[in-house]
């Protein structure tokens, strides 16, 4: 655990006049486009806790959107970072390789569902890893077609800006996209015209009816999805809509892909969230939580299929970076060792009686959902499912003026996201949790 105090300190407004200094300074030095949520200006960071350059100590609800599950200074990747720091910091896997990779590799290969051979390609983020499952589905299957949901998030590349659903702020304006992408509905319980109780079955029908008649099945070579959407909403498919998509795709000889970038490395209480219904994905995509906040990412799946791509298409420059390699490895070795998956579970057990709770007092609350440390609030105009993106803005503003770093999302930008550090201290996950209430008392 840090040696950060464990305890919200605000000693000055949020942001403070410190971190007004550096708006400034990003506002003159930092392209426009890079926008920030809550600009207080971070001097250090560990267990549950930010502290910015005022002094101020507000607690994680954020953990840098799910990548600091283990904290954001775990002890065991910070000695394994810094040694490998000190060994050396750069050769290109793919000129003179190094044994960090290949153990990265491996325990990936282990951890991911499935006792099926395995294998394993390391990248820098998580719109690499998706674009580059893409290109191993095409290479194995020969066939052209990507198939993704509504309400899906899969990066900002070209290709992966296709594949997102939401246009802004990821696509307005950065098109033309990629090709051969094409988008089917998603199980959206809460917003299924005839109830949740058919969102799976006829979210499914309809699926498999648009591939079948508008693609063909046998053109597709890839159906990507988020166990639980993220970007999108935090949305959880209706139960039965994930295990009846992945059998459509061994029915047709479709590589199924399970996006697991947020979901993944016990953030929903499990190693991998597509476990909860027994879905064994052909390829896995992995980020944000495989390394403690250093930049790596990973393609992993039936060895058959990574091995379709000839020598050398797979790769790149930094991928399986050697001190991003080694902070994995101490991520993973802390994560087993605290049992965050437990931890995780836990935090959900926290969480969502007290908003359920917080629901019954405000009618604005349409939904709470969620698995683990990965949990939401949907705000609507109350007696109705209209989505109330301002008052989500509002509640998030009054959090982070509190001493909360809360973050939103959702496609209609009404939905309040909580992904607090999985080693967060119960006292802490209570206090954040009495400041969203105090929150939606004010406004």
């Amino acid at each position: 655990m840090s040696e950060l105090p464990q305890e919200r300190r605000l000693v000055t407004a949020v942001p403070g006049p410190k971190s007004q200094e550096l708006s400034a300074r990003k506002a003159a030095a930092v392209a426009d486009g890079v926008g920030v949520t809550l600009p207080v200006y971070v001097r250090r960071a560990g267990g549950g806790v930010v502290e910015d350059v005022d002094g101020n100590r507000l607690i994680d609800f954020g953990s840098g959107i799910a990548v600091t599950s283990v904290g954001n200074s775990a002890p065991m990747v910070v000695r394994k970072a810094a040694e490998q720091l000190a060994e050396f910091t750069h050769t290109c896997f793919m000129i003179t390789p190094y044994e960090g990779y290949v153990e990265v590799a491996e325990q990936l290969n282990a951890l991911t569902p499935g006792d099926h051979a395995k294998k394993t390609a390391l990248f820098n983020s998580g719109a690499e890893a998706v674009e580059n499952a893409v290109k191993i589905a095409r290479s194995y299957t020969k066939r052209p077609a990507v198939v993704v949901f509504d309400h899906g998030y899969h990066g900002r590349t070209n290709l992966t800006m296709a594949l997102t659903a939401k246009n802004m702020p990821y696509k307005e304006g950065f098109g033309p996209f990629a090709p051969e992408v094409y988008r089917v509905p998603l199980a959206y319980g809460y917003r299924w015209l005839t109830g949740p109780e058919h969102a799976a079955e006829e979210a499914a029908a309809q699926a498999i009816d648009m591939i079948t008649k508008q693609i063909g099945a046998e053109h597709v070579a890839a159906i990507v999805i988020e166990p639980i959407a993220g970007e999108g909403g935090f949305i959880e498919p209706a139960k039965g809509f994930l295990p009846r998509m992945a059998q459509f795709a061994r029915d047709n000889g479709i590589v199924f892909v399970a996006d697991e970038i947020q979901t993944g490395f016990c953030r929903t209480g499990q190693w991998f969230a597509c476990e909860d219904e027994g879905v064994v994905p052909d390829l896995i995509t992995t980020a944000k939580g495989i390394a403690g906040g250093l930049p790596l990412a990973a393609v992993t799946g039936r060895a058959e299929i990574m091995d379709a791509a000839h020598a050398g298409g797979l790769g790149g420059t930094y991928g399986g970076n050697p001190v991003a390699c080694a902070a994995a490895l101490g991520a993973i070795e802390t994560m087993k060792a605290l049992n965050l998956t437990e931890r995780a579970r836990r935090i959900g057990e926290v969480m969502v009686p007290r908003l359920r709770a917080l629901q019954e007092k405000y009618p604005a609350i349409g939904e709470v959902r969620g698995r683990g440390a990965m949990i939401a609030v949907e705000l609507v105009r109350p007696g109705t499912k209209e989505p109330d993106a301002a008052l989500t803005a509002a509640v998030a503003k009054a959090c982070h003026a509190n001493g909360l770093v809360v973050l939103t999302c959702g496609t209609y930008g009404n939905v309040l996201r909580f992904l607090p550090p999985l080693v967060i201290g119960e006292d802490l996950l209570n206090e954040g949790l009495d400041i969203i209430e105090e929150a939606f008392a004010g406004v």
